[in-house]
């Protein structure tokens, strides 16, 4: 379904890349968040409230649900799908804090500029993830990955409705199910046999981890464009061809919708459509991510071809409408 990496260089550039697999069609355009909004958990009466503390730029998919993105500070959070997850039940009685799923990664964005924050933020029990089903009516389960111009990364599980982290710059790599205790596990038979001699080479959630994780390795490049490139080239080497379908139900099996890589030292955010034959980027330091400024977007729904930096080309737009999470 999807595949995260991220690559910290030698000389401490940071870069985070990411697939989007889905079983469907997922609409999707570029955003640019600005300060000092003010945002509500979309999950009943007793949901989180917050304003925004920093801008950002992120991908919003059905105009609900925020999957990916990078903000000013260089924190990066991506939201993958996880059918393992089980989250909190949402009730009349329930606690306040509730943060609907369509909004976890938004939330870290706009509250956090480094990793250790964010885990610190999103783990003391002031905030914590209900869910329901997509707007195309597949489960809303996902786990989420941050990392950090720092260097820092961290992975962030609902497991049996607790919050389970693997915080630490070796937990470069994410994809799918199992569930990431047991990736890693798996990671390690793959190292035993030596991936320089053979790499599993299906779609499947696991054998994306380990060719990822391998390719990962060989990285050294300082250069920011060398570095970008050769992130961009594992995202498309653990895609999946726009023909592939769901086979035999297995949901961790999708066709790449798009691809982006955050260049988190320099602020760049790359987009590479699937279905469009050209990579284009955001410059941060040329988006106005000031309060009081209006939420912008990058329209891509329509067939669009963008080129080079597109910063300029966001045009001023009505907020996205969260996915709401109804009180049971």
């Amino acid at each position: 379904m999807c595949t995260r990496v991220f690559y910290v260089s030698p000389g401490g550039l940071a870069l985070t890349g990411r697939t989007l697999d889905w079983f469907v069609d997922m609409p999707s355009d570029l955003w640019a968040f600005p300060r000092g909004v003010e945002r509500h958990g979309a999950a009943g009466p007793r949901a989180a409230s917050w304003t925004s503390r920093y801008g950002s730029v992120g991908v919003g998919s059905w105009h609900a649900v925020t999957t990916d993105g990078m903000n000013e500070a260089g924190l990066v959070a991506n939201l993958l799908y996880l059918a393992e997850s089980v989250y909190h039940d949402l009730t009349d009685e329930s606690p306040v804090g509730s943060l609907s799923i369509a909004m976890w990664v938004q939330y870290a964005l706009d509250r956090f500029a480094t990793v250790a924050e964010a885990v610190e933020g999103l783990t003391n029990g002031e905030v914590y993830v209900v869910t329901r089903d997509t707007p195309d009516g597949q489960p809303g389960t996902g786990h989420l990955s941050l990392s950090d111009a720092s260097g820092d990364s961290a992975i962030l599980e609902y497991l049996d409705g607790t919050l389970t982290v693997h915080h630490g710059r070796q937990f470069g790599v994410m994809t799918n199910s199992p569930i990431y205790e047991q990736q890693l596990a798996l990671t390690d038979y793959w190292k035993e046999i030596g991936g320089n001699v053979m790499l599993p080479g299906t779609s499947r959630s696991a054998d994306r981890f380990v060719r990822a994780s391998y390719y990962l390795s060989l990285l050294s490049d300082d250069d920011p464009d060398g570095a970008v490139a050769d992130v961009m080239s594992i995202m498309r080497n653990v895609s999946a061809p726009r023909a592939v379908e769901m086979v035999n139900g297995a949901p961790n099996t999708s066709a790449t919708q798009w691809r982006t890589v955050a260049d988190q030292t320099n602020r760049r955010y790359f987009f590479d459509p699937a279905d469009r034959p050209n990579v284009f980027w955001v410059d941060l330091d040329d988006l106005d991510l000031r309060e009081g400024q209006p939420h912008r977007r990058l329209s891509l729904v329509n067939g669009e071809v963008w080129a080079g930096n597109t910063a300029a080309s966001f045009e001023p737009s009505e907020a996205m409408t969260y996915m709401a999470v109804v009180p049971a």
